[in-house]
């Protein structure tokens, strides 16, 4: 046999990576073991998850979730009364608008030149031929 150096230091390493890798395999399977039984998933399509212990362990996710949906209804009833104002707003305005343009239209209308003269004429009054002219005076600055 010849002489050989063995290294202390890397057999240990390799013995303890075994004792770490051994120890990993046996709390894989010991957690396996202790999973306490079916998924939830399971438990929906059984019906497990109506059960007393079930319920009372997740009591407050339950009530997190029918608060959320009660939101989420009540959003949908807020979204269409708020649609439903909109349009009856958008209506009113409509009305509004075209009555403006009638009564402007019906105002342009009465006042034309040759309807005013019409109804002027009973008065007495006449329209003036002659152009108007402007008289303007210079006020003198006192000083």
């Amino acid at each position: 046999m010849e002489n050989e150096f063995i290294d202390r230091a890397m057999q240990d390493a390799k013995e303890t990576e075994k004792k770490k890798t051994a120890a990993k395999k046996a709390s894989r399977n010991s957690s396996k073991k202790k999973s306490k039984g079916p998924s939830t998933f399971v438990q929906i399509l059984n019906g497990d998850f109506l059960t007393k212990e079930f319920m009372l362990k997740n009591l407050n996710f339950i009530f997190f979730i029918m608060f959320l949906l009660l939101l989420v209804v009540g959003k949908g009833y807020y979204g269409k009364k708020l649609s439903a104002d909109v349009q009856k707003t958008q209506r009113e305005l409509d009305e509004a608008t075209s009555d403006y343009f009638e009564a402007k239209a019906e105002l342009e209308e009465k006042t034309r030149r040759t309807e005013l003269v019409q109804k002027l004429e009973q008065t007495g009054l006449k329209e003036t031929v002659n152009p108007t002219k402007v008289i303007r005076v210079k006020k003198e600055e006192q000083e």
